[in-house]
């Protein structure tokens, strides 16, 4: 029998993050992911300056060996449609390999763990958690995405929440793929769905390519990622046939109300687990870090008694958490001649690319969020 103080589900930044935090202070932890690490994980890759400050984390030394590319303009615009370039004087994100920044975190945060291992099964034990019959666990925190089966434990209807759902491939280019492809280095592209449900995104991190779209509805997902391949086909010679191999997934945002219940008796959620993606990028490498910390904050005040009461705290500071976003959706979509409009005249507006797609819905620098 494995025995833990704490058992956190899901290796990504939110249950390393946390795991980390515990480890430090003492606690015994055992961290449980169904992959092992370092593995894909479908996610365009740019973190903002604040990711970087509130992790401690040199962009020198992580930069070494890994990808950390700065990011000063975007180009943004719809789908087969006019575009703007906007740049900064100074660096607003920072490109990453999920796949080297989850390895990263988990090596980091020093905490024992079982990797590729999936949870079966979860049931009460002595006042804890018997897990896949074999972890006691008098705590768990589930942090293995949308999907947590700590996240089913506590009631989500998963399967049948509204959710983003999403297509996204990273590869490696070789020599000649490089060469044809016109993809400004260091300049992510983002281009909005003309009925503004969702937008697609193209993205040269040195000799990777990331290449995605996520829709705010299930159907023809596929469909539209195929005519977004075509764009950026015609756009920026990329060939369709390069973008193969996408993996999907799905993702709640932050909401202030009808959320996902994120604690109870001896569990708390974390991460996208508990549903805290922005509502416009769907950026949730920042929520995840941010509400990993709160939650190690919370665990380590309760001081043993893990009963939902002593939790509470850490719902409460997750609603202070989400009522700072705005939760509305980028542009109209009660009427699709509306949001068309919309779409057609904003996004290729310097000065709404500037202030308002970008300072407001993806780098959260705007001081007053809509």
């Amino acid at each position: 029998m494995e025995r833990c103080e704490v058992l956190v589900v899901g290796g990504g930044p939110a249950g390393s993050v946390c795991a980390g935090k515990l480890v430090q202070a003492g606690l015994d932890v055992l961290l449980l992911d169904r992959e092992v690490f370092p593995r894909p994980k479908p996610c365009a890759g740019w973190i903002t300056p604040p990711v970087l400050e509130i992790l401690k984390l040199d962009p020198e030394e992580y930069g070494q060996g890994r990808v950390l590319q700065a990011i000063n303009a975007f180009r943004t615009g719809l789908i087969h449609g006019a575009e703007v370039c906007t740049r900064y004087d100074a660096i607003v994100s920072f490109g990453i390999r999920r796949y080297e920044f989850d390895h990263f975190l988990l090596q980091r945060s020093g905490v024992r763990r079982i990797l590729g291992e999936p949870v079966f099964s979860l049931e009460r034990h002595h006042g804890g958690w018997l897990v896949n019959g074999s972890i006691s666990a008098r705590l768990l925190v589930g942090a293995g995405g949308h999907f947590c089966p700590v996240a089913r434990l506590l009631g989500a209807p998963v399967g049948r929440e509204d959710v983003v759902v999403a297509q996204v491939a990273e590869f490696a280019m070789n020599r000649e793929q490089q060469r044809l492809c016109r993809v400004p280095a260091e300049t992510p592209a983002l281009y909005f769905c003309r009925d503004m449900k969702g937008y697609g995104w193209l993205f040269r991190k040195e000799g990777f390519l990331n290449v995605g779209l996520g829709r705010m509805d299930r159907a023809d997902l596929s469909r539209h990622r195929r005519d977004f391949c075509t764009f950026i086909g015609e756009r920026w010679g990329v060939d369709p046939g390069m973008v193969d191999h996408f993996q999907g997934h799905a993702y709640r945002v932050c909401q202030r109300r009808g959320g996902r219940t994120c604690v109870g008796d001896g569990a708390l959620l974390v991460g996208d687990a508990a549903g805290l993606a922005h509502p416009q990028s769907g950026e949730g490498i920042l929520p995840a870090i941010e509400s990993a910390l709160l939650a190690a904050d919370t665990i380590l005040a309760a001081g043993g008694d893990y009963r939902r009461d002593r939790l509470e705290p850490y719902a409460a500071g997750l609603t202070s958490l989400c009522g700072g976003k705005s939760m509305k959706i980028p542009a109209a979509t009660s009427s699709s001649a509306i949001a068309r409009f919309l779409g057609s005249r904003l996004l290729c507006n310097s000065w709404f690319a500037r202030h308002v797609v970008l300072e407001r819905w993806f780098l959260h620098t705007d001081p007053h969020p809509a």
